[in-house]
C-alpha cells in the first residue's frame, strides 16, 4: 500500500486529465485496523444475509430495500424524492416531482435487470453498460448517450474545463482503463480479499468517470451486484447508499484523497465502516419486519372470512406499500366496493391509512411497514 500510486495528471490541449494508474496488480495490506475492520464487516453481512434467508417470505420485502437504495443514491446526486414518494404510483405525484421519481424508479429497474442478468452473465463492461442504459433511459441524462461510454472529455464541478475540480482521464484512455478495470475484477489470482477489491473497483470507476452522466449511480449500484455475484449475499438485502448519503461530504472526501495523496487504506477503511453500519441496520430492519408482519398477521384473525383476501392484498403491499383501491379490485379480481371496503376494515385496524383526499380513486399505505425504512 506504501507503494501506491493513485495516478498522473496529463496535459491537454487547454487543461490537465487525472489518468489513474491501472489497478490489476497485487496490493498489499498490512495495516491492523484494516483487518480488524474486514473481519467486522465480514461478519455483519454473513449475520445480514443469514437472517434474510431465514426471514418468511423474504421475496416479499426486497422491492423495498431496492427502492430505499434506488432513493437514497438518486439523493446523493440531488434528487428530492423521498422513499414514500418513491413508492407512489406515478398517477398521484406531482408534475414538478415526476423527473426526480422516474429516476428512482429507473435505478430500480435498472438493479432489477442486472440481478437477473446475473444469472447468466458475469460482471463486466458489457452489463454495466446494458444496466446504465436503463437508468438513463427517458430520464435526465437521456440525451447523453446511455449505455454509451463517452467519447468526449467530461468534469466534475465548475462551469466548464478552466475551472472544474475534478477532471477524470480523456476519453483516448478509456479503452486501456476499463480493460484493466475488468480483468482486476476478474483476476482470480490476485490475494486481495473480496470486499477489498469491490472498493478499490468502486474508487476506480468512479474516478474513471466512464459515462457522460449517471456515474455516481452506476458505480454504487454495482456494490450490491458485486455482493450478490459472489455469494456474499444472496438477496439484495443492503442499501449501503443510505450510508453514502449520510456521511456525502466523508464519501467525496475518501474518494478525493485517493486521487490527492494516494491514501488508499483510509477509503477502504470509510468503505467497510459503511458495510458494517449498513449491514447492522439491515438486520435490525429484517428483525422489525418479522415483528411487523407478525402483528399484522394477529389483527388479521379476527377477521374471519375476509382474512385470506387480506392476506393477499398486503402481500402485493409489501412490495408496492402505495396502493389505489381500484388497484386492490384489480388484485382481489373483485368489484371496487368489495375492494373499498376491505381496505377500510384494514385502516380501522391501524394496518393500512389513507394519503389523499380523492373522492373516487383512494390511494392507502402500509404506513407502519415504510416507517422501518426511513
Amino acid at each position: 500500500m506504501n507503494t501506491f500510486i493513485a495516478g498522473t495528471y496529463k496535459q491537454q490541449l487547454k487543461y490537465k486529465s487525472f489518468l489513474p494508474s491501472k489497478i490489476n496488480r497485487d496490493f498489499d495490506f498490512d495495516d491492523k485496523e484494516l483487518s480488524l475492520l474486514l473481519e467486522k464487516a465480514s461478519v455483519s453481512l454473513g449475520q445480514m444475509d443469514a437472517f434474510s434467508v431465514l426471514v418468511p417470505s423474504i421475496e416479499l420485502f426486497i422491492e423495498m430495500h431496492i427502492l430505499k437504495e434506488a432513493a437514497l443514491s438518486s439523493k446523493i446526486e440531488g434528487t428530492q424524492t423521498t422513499l414514500e414518494d418513491a413508492a407512489k404510483p406515478e398517477e398521484i405525484i406531482a408534475p414538478e416531482q415526476k423527473d426526480d421519481w422516474a429516476e428512482v424508479q429507473n435505478y430500480t429497474r435498472a438493479l432489477n435487470f442486472a440481478i437477473e442478468r446475473l444469472e447468466t452473465f458475469p460482471i463486466s463492461m458489457r452489463l454495466i453498460k446494458e444496466t446504465h442504459a436503463i437508468l438513463l433511459s427517458g430520464v435526465r441524462g437521456s440525451k447523453k448517450y446511455p449505455g454509451e461510454i463517452r467519447i468526449s472529455q467530461n468534469w466534475i464541478g465548475g462551469a466548464s474545463l478552466q475551472d472544474a475540480a475534478f477532471i477524470p482521464p480523456h476519453p483516448d484512455d478509456l479503452p486501456d482503463l476499463l480493460s484493466d478495470l475488468e480483468l482486476f475484477w476478474h483476476n482470480g489470482k490476485l490475494q486481495i480479499p473480496l470486499l477489498f477489491k469491490i472498493a478499490i473497483f468502486h474508487y476506480q470507476i468512479e474516478t474513471i468517470h466512464p459515462f457522460c452522466d449517471g456515474n455516481g449511480r452506476i458505480g454504487r449500484l454495482m456494490i450490491p451486484l458485486m455482493l450478490i455475484s459472489q455469494k456474499i449475499l444472496s438477496k439484495p438485502s443492503l442499501y449501503i447508499s443510505d450510508f453514502f448519503e449520510k456521511n456525502r461530504a466523508s464519501y467525496y472526501e475518501g474518494l478525493a484523497m485517493v486521487k490527492n495523496s494516494n491514501n488508499l487504506s483510509d477509503w477502504i477503511k470509510f468503505f467497510l465502516s459503511g458495510i458494517i453500519a449498513t449491514a447492522d441496520i439491515g438486520v435490525e430492519t429484517l428483525k422489525n419486519i418479522v415483528l411487523y408482519k407478525k402483528g399484522i398477521d394477529e389483527k388479521l384473525l379476527s377477521m374471519g372470512a375476509k382474512a385470506k383476501s387480506a392476506n393477499i392484498l398486503l402481500s402485493e403491499m409489501f412490495k408496492t406499500p402505495i396502493i389505489s383501491v381500484k388497484r386492490a379490485a384489480d388484485i382481489l379480481k373483485c368489484s371496487y366496493g368489495r375492494a373499498a371496503r376491505l381496505i377500510e376494515e384494514l385502516t380501522k385496524r391501524g394496518i393500512t391509512e389513507r394519503i389523499d383526499d380523492k373522492v373516487r380513486n383512494k390511494y392507502f399505505k402500509l404506513s407502519g411497514y415504510l416507517d422501518l425504512f426511513k
